[in-house]
């Protein structure tokens, strides 16, 4: 499993799962599984790093496995 900081990030920011998970077109679950280091796809990975208000050059920020 990956490591990411996507739930550090979110909790930072106040922001709720659903929140996330609806400013980013994707599932509370594929949230969930994100945070968990579950795999993902790079479309959702992207889709992730705009709704946290990140550019996607910044994605070793969220995501510093990649």
């Amino acid at each position: 499993m990956a490591r990411n900081l996507v739930k550090e990030i979110r909790e930072d920011n106040l922001i709720s799962k659903a929140e996330l998970a609806r400013k980013a077109g994707v599932s509370p679950l594929t949230i969930d599984r994100v945070e968990k280091g579950m795999n993902c796809r790079m479309e959702t990975k992207r889709k992730i790093i705009l709704a946290l208000g990140y550019k996607l050059s910044d994605k070793h920020k969220i995501f510093p496995e990649d």
